[in-house]
């Protein structure tokens, strides 16, 4: 009988087998290893490389204790729904509002700017009252009154 040439399907066969001093073939008792080392020594790896990312602390200098800032003024801008604004309580015409927001931003206290639209307002009144906001260059906004308007939307 002829060898196989190495590659075929019987030689691969065959290399599963060992010959013993009798002649035949017998299965090989013993596990390859080498698969099971090959994957723990990645799994190593992986640990050596991410233990130190999840231990890596970055310092920060934080503040200790409650120090309170100066109170900030605030001021409130409503606008009703038939159209009025009203600063402070104080109603006034989109002008003053103008130089109203002009003299806010300017203020060196930095104060707050409470809007406080209804909800039957225009939505076209308060998008241009926004705009006045942001060209003033008002950076401390927030809206005021809005909880009353969470049961109509949910």
């Amino acid at each position: 009988m002829a060898a196989t040439p190495r590659g075929t399907a019987k030689a691969i066969a065959e290399a599963r087998y060992i010959r013993p001093a009798t002649g035949g073939f017998e299965p090989i008792a013993a596990i390859n290893t080498t698969p099971l080392i090959d994957m723990m020594l990645v799994l190593i790896i992986m640990f050596i490389v991410a233990i130190p990312l999840q231990t890596h602390k970055v310092p920060i200098d934080l503040p200790s204790g409650a120090t309170p800032g100066p109170e900030r003024p605030i001021h409130r801008l409503a606008i009703t729904a038939d159209g009025r604004l009203l600063w402070n309580g104080t109603a006034l015409d989109a002008a003053a509002l103008r130089a109203r927001l002009a003299a806010h931003a300017a203020d060196p206290a930095e104060p707050e700017l409470h809007l406080q639209p209804d909800g039957e307002a225009r939505y076209e009144l308060v998008d241009r009252v926004l705009a006045d906001v942001r060209r003033a260059g008002v950076t401390r906004l927030g809206f005021v009154d809005n909880q009353r308007f969470v049961p109509a939307i949910g």
